[in-house]
């Protein structure tokens, strides 16, 4: 561990020294490399954008992804990204001071897409999407000015379940966010190593090594959003039944196109065909 030598690691000067936290600490860099692993992620000599916004999940991923980096196993160059979006109170000075602090490359980037976002979006409506969209766009484009091949984002597994939920529930389909996809343009990967780590874990991580945390207070402030309502319907489900997030994760692992509706992901009239390779006949509905 980066502890245990003597050139520690700023990111883990002060960290517990209980077995509760070396057993949390494992298991977030095991399940990260994991999830880089089973995703191809890495390309040798590649340069990564890590996108941190100061919130608990951006602090671990940042921190797992730097040791697993100084244990050798991630071959990529890490540059830490803070997008200043321009909220109202937002303290501009922490996560520059912080990361000088920490000794870790970073960008720190200014542009007022809270204006731009209070501006479209009508009273009363959430302003996720937009925020999101106009984030990623700037996020994109500094990738490109660094020379980055991905962007990586701290998403993490309840992220993951509740965006399937709400594309269950209000859209209407079977997705989620991806662990590994290619932008639009196709020139630059977005990546999410931390796919099978829980929040819960990250927010013990966060405090534990008392990290400072940013408060989101743009979309974070607002009441009714259709993910704070997944999360309840999950935390209600594991409450009654422990680890019920872990099994509907697992299931997403373990889709059985055969076993579901969507004849694009397989040849229903194929199979029928044959079936029946010696009927010329089309049987009759019923």
């Amino acid at each position: 561990m980066l502890d245990e030598a003597d050139d520690i690691h700023p990111l883990f000067s002060g960290a517990p020294k209980t077995t509760e936290f070396r057993k949390l600490r494992k298991r977030i860099i095991r399940e990260t490399r994991e999830a880089i692993d089973r995703y191809g992620m890495v390309r040798r000599g590649d340069r990564w954008l890590v996108c941190v916004s100061g919130g608990k999940d951006s602090y671990t991923l940042l921190a797992a992804l730097t040791e697993l980096q100084w244990r050798g196993v991630l071959p990529v160059d890490i540059l830490a990204c803070n997008l200043d979006q321009g909220q109202p109170n937002f303290p501009a000075t922490v996560l520059p001071e912080f990361l000088s602090r920490m000794g870790v490359p970073h960008r720190v980037e200014y542009r007022d897409t809270y204006s731009v976002v209070k501006d479209k979006v009508p009273a009363g409506r959430t302003y996720c999407a937009l925020c999101s969209r106009l984030r990623r766009g700037n996020l994109y484009r500094i990738a490109r000015e660094e020379g980055c091949a991905a962007v990586v984002l701290g998403h993490h597994r309840d992220d993951i379940l509740e965006t399937f939920f709400l594309n269950l529930f209000h859209g209407g389909k079977v997705a989620t966010m991806p662990p590994k996809l290619v932008n639009d343009e196709g020139d630059l990967g977005v990546l999410r190593p931390l796919a099978h780590v829980a929040e819960e874990d990250c927010a013990r991580f966060a405090a534990a090594l008392a990290y400072p945390i940013i408060p989101c207070d743009l979309c974070g402030s607002q009441d009714g959003l259709q993910r704070q309502a997944i999360k309840a319907m999950l935390d209600g489900w594991e409450a009654k039944a422990p680890g019920r997030r872990a099994k509907i994760f697992s299931a997403l692992m373990k889709v059985r196109p055969s076993h579901m509706l969507d004849p694009s992901l397989f040849d229903f009239a194929a199979l029928a065909a044959a079936d029946n390779e010696n009927s010329t006949e089309i049987p009759r509905l019923r």
